[in-house]
């Protein structure tokens, strides 16, 4: 999962994975992955493994972060303004889950409303 969030913006990701004793040989991973676009904005990520089987591959991940101004500092120095150049990052975010998205009229709308929203200088949320 994935999330950017904006303003004073909240975000919750509480997740499980229970592997139950008879799951031998079970792979299993748990990403959650948050970018915030404001000092306002705040997520409690939480991911969880319950691992009852002994011959299991589990693995569980959260990350909390901020544009990366090295990288906005690049994008600008190609001529790109500050607004576009945060704007494209944060696209770059969350192209990952748009482009795993089979159903092409529903990853455009979503396409759509991401964009409209970071044109209105809002960020946006987006899961698998």
């Amino acid at each position: 999962y994935k999330g950017v969030l904006d303003d004073r913006s909240r975000g919750v990701f509480d997740g499980t994975i229970i592997v139950r004793q008879d799951a031998q040989k079970t792979d299993a991973h748990q990403t959650n992955r948050n970018l915030l676009v404001s000092e306002n904005a705040l997520v409690d990520s939480t991911p969880r493994l319950q691992i009852l089987a002994d011959d299991v591959k589990c693995t569980h991940a959260a990350t909390i972060g901020q544009i990366d101004e090295d990288q906005v500092f690049y994008l600008r120095s190609r001529a790109i303004s500050q607004e576009t150049a945060r704007n494209l990052l944060i696209q770059a975010f969350v192209s990952e889950v748009l482009h795993t998205m089979r159903i092409g009229p529903i990853r455009a709308g979503l396409e759509c409303l991401l964009f409209t929203r970071l044109r209105k200088g809002h960020g946006a949320g987006v899961e698998p």
